[in-house]
């Protein structure tokens, strides 16, 4: 899945808040009934009939789902001046993202509020004038960059397109020194289930890349079986060559890592996520020999010079790197430390470390013999660091981070003498200087630890029943980072409190932290969750009838989890983009295989039985009292069903006798969330802190 839904600003729909009737009980869903037996134990599924989204009775049943929402939220008074103030804090300086260094050049994108998608740029590094490349704005703003990459020298950029939230890529390629896009058009290169990956020949004359096979008439396309073409410019895409991935893995995801000047190509391979890697190397055009297996549980690589320095987590939780020469074989560079592994950058003849513990980041400096230099003077808590710029050669590093309370920020680091200053920073909308960020800790039901950040405007103290939002994400190795909280600010400032927990699942303490929220252990999980909540309330910050819980993706799964595990602790829970019938997920859905690897299988019976314990569509019960529930999906979601959300939307309104609302939300030209414009992102926020801060009190 590798997708996280960021906090408020999740998913994408602009709801206008108006005057509506409201009704008070949501559409009727008739029960068709199919029953299976699964490890043993019947079940029963009388909501699969909503998995066909062209029937016309389904067509109708989401429209109908999508009145009732409206007219629900339309109906809640906060709603102009939530929106209001959430779109003026949304409109901030121009903003700066994912910066690569190429040939002397950088290239990242650019975005000003309220353009809709950002553009991509390049400057000649460091102070030469901006220049766009790709601007994707005109029309509605649904067509998204999803990635680029730019050939050894900086002459000439790869981009990927994708349309409303879909995903499915297109590459495209222009010549940067006139700006002018070639004639090459590279359709099927991934997206949603297997990410885009793209690797340029040392001579800039072709492009390794991945992508599907090519669909036809009587061929539909099939988003598995992804593999590894070669592209010559200014050829047609139809006579690309397959240079890796025949028979490889039918959930294959790929990863390429150019050399600088690509003179050499390492590929990390993987069958499906959350796992470990297969790490091959190729010199030039030859053929990819495998260096590292599965073994090593390897999850990051970094060329370093002429070395390919890989973290790999076997025998280390938090992380070492060992360094592939020319022989192939693996040498230990350094080993494991203080703090997890999150990725490598060269750096002059050395090499920095990015690491975290929990919400904590920082990053070391190493030279060429992984002395340790320095820590880098960067903010000691309350930041993550993100991306890393650097070329080969050189002492200065182009560094980015953010925090709770701190926009994006662009450093540049001298390695040489330790030096650091700031060269870019996102002016923000509002003042965050009377923000407080304070730290609680709950213990979950094995005894682990489980860190809580909690956000609050400064004379905002714990009173026992301060409306509080309390999110986490929980799975595929992905980190809950301090991130900026943006718009967000209008629920602090009204006196609502913001909460983060750092449970198992992600890999914020290294990767035994992600692997006990996996599979069979997907259970510590939920309890890390509980027993987060469990702390916000015992630290005296809120109770039962103020807490609202949000997450989305595998963070929907964890909502769903949460409310039919513990429907008395919250009062409000929105999941975004979710899974809720966790087997089907599997088994009827085209992303599903690849998150076995996350998941388990069902085909297993111990992991059948173990998935059915928690699968939340299979642990809704009749006549529970449930709290307000607020569903979103997209139409076009290429990595979670749409049907998810419709099938665990109606099981809860049949089910509950709470009387608060359950709704469900079906954006018709929108995905998983990614790629969104601006209007959909700031609409969401308003939609969900709209749902919150009248289910919770806020302001009362």
């Amino acid at each position: 899945m590798r997708a996280i839904v960021p906090r408020l600003l999740a998913v994408s729909l602009f709801l206008a808040f108006g005057a509506h009737a409201a009704s008070t009980t949501p559409p009727a869903t008739p029960k068709h009934v199919v029953s299976e037996t699964l490890a043993g134990q019947a079940v029963t599924d009388p909501y699969r009939w909503l998995e066909n989204p062209t029937a016309p009775e389904v067509t109708k049943w989401i429209e109908a789902q999508n009145a009732y929402t409206e007219a629900t939220i339309g109906a809640m008074p906060l709603g102009k001046e939530l929106s209001a103030r959430i779109r003026e804090l949304a409109i901030t300086s121009t903003t700066r993202s994912s910066p690569t260094l190429a040939g002397g050049t950088l290239f990242y994108f650019e975005n000003t509020p309220p353009q809709p998608q950002p553009v991509l740029v390049a400057k000649a590094w460091p102070d030469g004038a901006t220049r766009t490349l790709v601007d994707l704005n005109k029309g509605d703003g649904n067509t998204a960059i999803t990635a680029y990459w730019p050939s050894p020298s900086g002459r000439f950029l790869a981009y990927g397109t994708a349309e409303g939230g879909s995903e499915l890529t297109t590459i495209h390629i222009l010549d940067t020194t006139t700006g002018k896009p070639l004639a090459d058009e590279l359709p099927w290169a991934g997206g949603g289930t297997t990410p885009q990956a793209l690797a340029w020949d040392a001579d800039e004359k072709g492009v390794t890349y991945a992508r599907f096979a090519t669909p036809g008439k009587a061929k539909p396309l099939r988003e598995f079986d992804a593999y590894l073409a070669h592209h010559t410019i200014g050829e047609p895409a139809a006579k690309d060559k397959t240079v890796f991935g025949k028979d490889y893995s039918h959930v294959a995801e790929y990863i390429l890592l150019d050399s600088e000047g690509g003179r050499s190509t390492a590929l990390l391979a993987n069958e499906g996520d959350g796992g470990p890697a297969d790490v091959f190397v190729r010199e030039g055009q030859g053929t990819f020999r495998k260096v590292l297996d599965q073994k090593a549980d390897a999850r990051s690589a970094s060329w370093v010079g002429d070395r390919l320095f890989v973290v790999t987590f076997a025998g280390a939780p938090r992380g070492k790197v060992v360094a592939i020469g020319a022989d192939g074989k693996p040498v230990d560079v350094l080993p494991e430390g203080k703090g997890a592994i999150q990725h490598v950058t060269a750096l002059g003849d050395g090499f920095l470390v990015v690491r975290s513990a929990g919400p904590d980041w920082w990053a070391d400096q190493y030279d060429g013999k992984a002395a340790f230099v320095r820590r880098v003077p960067l903010p000691a808590t309350g930041v993550a660091i993100g991306g890393v710029a650097a070329e080969k050669g050189q002492s200065k590093a182009l560094i980015t981070y953010a925090g709770w309370t701190q926009p994006t920020r662009w450093a540049e680091y001298d390695g040489a003498n330790g030096s650091i200053r700031t060269i870019f920073e996102v002016k923000p909308a509002a003042d965050y200087s009377k923000v407080r960020v304070t730290r609680v800790e709950g213990t979950s039901k094995d005894g682990s630890k489980i860190p809580v950040t909690v956000i609050s405007m400064d004379g905002v103290t714990p009173n026992g029943k301060r409306p509080t939002i309390l999110y986490s994400y929980g799975g595929f190795g992905i980190p809950v980072t301090p991130g900026f909280i943006g718009p967000n600010l209008a629920w602090i400032e009204r006196g609502g409190v913001l909460a983060y927990a750092n449970i198992r699942g992600g890999n914020e303490f290294g990767e035994a932290w992600h692997e006990q929220g996996q599979k069979l252990r997907k259970q510590n999980v939920f309890d890390d969750f509980y027993a987060a909540s469990q702390a916000l309330i015992d630290a005296k910050w809120t109770d039962t009838k103020h807490l609202g819980i949000l997450g989305g993706s595998n963070g929907g799964l964890l909502m769903g989890a949460a409310l039919t595990q513990h429907p008395q602790q919250f009062r409000a829970v929105v999941g975004s983009v979710g899974i809720y019938d966790v087997p089907r997920h599997e088994t009827a859905f085209a992303n599903g295989p690849y998150n076995v690897s996350e998941y388990g299988t069902v085909v297993d019976p111990e992991q059948a039985k173990a998935t059915l314990a928690y699968s939340p569509l299979h642990n809704v019960k009749k006549g529970t009292s449930y709290p307000a529930v607020l569903l979103t999906t997209g139409a076009n979601d290429p990595r979670v069903a749409p049907w998810q959300s419709r099938k665990f939307a109606a099981a809860l309104q049949d089910a509950s006798t709470s009387g608060q609302p359950v709704l469900l939300l079906t954006r018709m030209n929108a995905g998983h969330g990614i790629g969104a414009p601006f209007s959909q992102r700031v609409g969401n926020a308003a939609l969900s802190m709209t749902f919150f801060a009248t289910e919770l009190g806020l302001g009362e």
